[in-house]
């Protein structure tokens, strides 16, 4: 088990902290319900998404079935990544920076296929309950990903002077996402910001491999 507990410990966090806020928000709050945290600026703002991360769409109900088998062939292959990138040594930051694109992916997986079948239908006026006697709002596979992390920086208007968008309204940061989501996203930043260090030391090892292997 060498190699693998850091990796496995910081899956099961994420995990266990995306589902209990994610069951928390469901059975507590409503569609639409707001709570600021800091202000206006950070709220935990409820909503359900049919889609990707950040609350994209993909295609109506046969698209999110494609989008959910998607998902969960892909974590299979992170997963199977993940196991060999520990096996052979790979640098332990970009492990880390895989487990938790893999926890992320794997907790939005959690709502898309479970969530349908457990929860009743969140609505503007009643929240969810856990295991409804009338069964799921959805079948396997049909699940809606909630989400509720919003954080509304920058509201203001673009200046009139600006092409195309002169005058109207933006928001930053406008998304609104979840934990996983999050997860997925740090690792994939992590990755790139210090893809050189990482590919320099496999680099070097391999070469330090190979020279042995010469040598004798």
């Amino acid at each position: 088990m060498k190699g693998y507990t850091k990796p496995v410990i910081l899956i099961i966090l994420v995990l266990l902290i995306d589902q209990i806020s994610k069951i928390w928000v469901k059975l507590n709050m409503t569609i639409g319900q707001s709570y600021e945290v800091i202000g206006k600026f950070v709220q935990i703002h409820f909503i359900e998404n049919n889609g990707m991360a950040y609350g994209m769409e993909f295609g109506g109900e046969f698209g999110k079935l494609m989008l959910t088998l998607f998902r969960i062939i892909a974590v299979g292959a992170i997963g199977y990544g993940l196991h060999y990138m520990v096996k052979k040594k790979y640098n332990r930051g970009f492990i880390l920076n895989i487990a938790l694109i893999f926890a992320g992916a794997l907790g939005n997986i959690i709502d898309s296929t479970f969530y349908g079948m457990i929860f009743s239908e969140s609505t503007w006026y009643d929240k969810a309950s856990l295991f409804p006697a009338d069964g799921g709002y959805a079948t396997i596979f049909h699940g809606k990903v909630v989400d509720m992390l919003y954080f509304p920086l920058i509201n203001g208007t673009f200046p009139s002077w600006l092409p195309i968008w002169g005058g109207q309204e933006f928001l930053f940061f406008r998304p609104v996402f979840n934990i996983a989501d999050s997860a997925i996203s740090v690792g994939v930043v992590l990755i790139l910001l210090f893809q050189k260090k990482y590919f320099k030391e496999e680099k070097e090892e391999k070469t330090s491999i190979h020279s042995e292997i010469v040598e004798d």
